[in-house]
């Protein structure tokens, strides 16, 4: 398993979509256990706050050195005043109206290249589904190793002149190329499925 910095990964995905589907309902986040130690939980409570969480659940003890569990994730009750005094407050929304025809503008400018990935998207996988029955129609396997590596070497390269994270740009790309892989194997095997049906059938009736 890949190490990580915290106890419990945020899975702050999880939290979104949970909000997206329940917008009534308060989520409080736990960066004690999250964290796993005192020092990252001024990140994670700030990000929570930000990310419009309604609440925060930090373990604090007069003294954490004598603490029963979780030692390390626990403050003092004067770190804690201090730490809760250091966060900023954001409103989900603004009436402030230059603000939000502002953000509205940016949004429709977001919403047009939104549009345009996805519509580049299906162009590729329809070119991918051309070389999938190329492919298949001359006994090449699906997955050219030297072909994937330099595919990867060479978009990372361009997306970290783009001043684009890299670990974003590799996931992105495995996703991509996933999606491939699941459509060229159905063109490969269209039809094996059935064969294979029709082969037991004939076998049971003999």
């Amino acid at each position: 398993f890949e190490k990580s910095a915290f106890r419990n990964e945020p899975m702050w995905e999880l939290a979104i979509q949970l909000k997206t589907l329940c917008p009534e309902l308060p989520i409080i986040n736990d960066p004690s256990h999250i964290c796993g130690n005192r020092e990252l939980i001024p990140y994670i409570s700030q990000k929570a706050l930000d990310l419009d969480m309604q609440g925060l659940m930090i373990e604090s003890h007069i003294d954490p050195s004598v603490a029963w569990t979780d030692a390390k994730q626990q403050v003092t009750p004067a770190a804690l005043e201090e730490m809760v005094s250091r966060f900023s407050l954001r409103k989900p929304e603004s009436k402030n109206e230059e603000f939000a025809d502002k953000l509205a503008d940016l949004r429709k400018q977001i919403d047009k290249i939104d549009d345009l990935v996805i519509q580049k998207l299906a162009e590729r996988m329809s070119i991918t589904q051309k070389i999938g029955e190329f492919k298949r129609d001359n006994k090449v396997t699906i997955l050219q190793v030297n072909r994937w590596d330099e595919i990867m070497q060479k978009r990372t390269a361009f997306a970290k002149a783009l001043q684009l994270d890299v670990n974003f740009t590799e996931k992105f790309l495995e996703l991509v190329h996933g999606e491939s892989i699941r459509r060229q194997t159905e063109i490969m095997n269209a039809g094996k499925a059935e064969k294979g049906i029709a082969a037991e059938a004939h076998a049971e009736v003999k």
